[in-house]
């Protein structure tokens, strides 16, 4: 028998587990709840001097399909693309993910810079 502590969505639970012998599972014990320990401040969700748009925004919108950083920016402002050219690079789970262009145009704006925290479905540019 093993005595382990879990926290689920700031709840402690203390659980023990019991091997299986003999081919007949044990009667489960119902998890007993601790009370949570005193959380810190939250820390604030972005920064407010977020990057302003650059220039007038497009009608197409570049959007983010995965949370993650930014980790490139390899286009400017009035920079023609094809589709599927990359237009922002992020870095997700330790790999990059191209955010791509889904027709031909021109950066509007770019709405991010490198280092920044962008959440799923956040545009990060507009094309014309």
């Amino acid at each position: 028998m093993k005595n382990y502590t879990i926290t689920v969505n700031g709840t402690v639970y203390d659980v023990t587990v019991e091997e299986n012998v003999g081919g007949k599972a044990p009667a489960a014990p119902k998890p007993t709840p601790k009370p949570a320990p005193a959380k810190a401040a939250p820390a604030p969700a972005k920064p407010a001097s977020a990057p302003a748009p650059t220039g007038a925004a497009g009608s197409k919108e570049v959007t983010a399909q995965v949370p993650g950083k930014v980790f490139k920016v390899p286009v400017s402002v009035g920079q023609a693309v094809k589709r599927g050219e990359p237009v922002i690079v992020l870095e997700a789970m330790k790999m990059e993910v191209d955010v791509v262009a889904q027709e031909d145009g021109t950066i509007a704006t770019i709405n991010v810079s490198v280092g920044d925290a962008v959440e799923s479905g956040d545009v990060l540019a507009t094309m014309n």
